[in-house]
């Protein structure tokens, strides 16, 4: 379940509100991103703020949010999300961190 990742904590700003965003790059990524790069991202409009993505991932998958990551992969940002569900089952959702659209949708082991 867990992947080997280089782990960089962020908060990102948006507007008067705070909010921590978890990054994560693995091997595969084209680039790693880094905590003044996701702020440009954010600021520039290339990635939707963290709470907007929850909300279009609650939308997805009702429950609660128990981890959010934001990766780059072959050039493209995603929002991976694992929600915790009324069933006690973990989701993990993927979306694509510029527009919200759904990438994957999958009940974790």
């Amino acid at each position: 379940m867990m992947k080997k990742f280089n782990l960089f904590i962020l908060a990102i700003t948006a507007g008067s509100l705070f909010t921590s965003l978890l990054i994560l790059t693995d091997k595969d990524a084209n680039a790693d991103i880094n905590q003044q790069t996701a702020r440009q991202l954010l600021s520039t409009g290339k990635i939707l703020p963290l709470e907007k993505i929850t909300k279009l991932a609650k939308a997805i998958k009702p429950g609660e949010v128990l981890e959010t990551e934001l990766e780059q992969k072959k050039g493209t940002h995603i929002y991976e999300i694992e929600i915790l569900d009324a069933q006690s089952q973990v989701w993990e959702i993927k979306l694509d961190a510029k527009t919200g659209k759904l990438i994957k949708l999958e009940l974790e082991d």
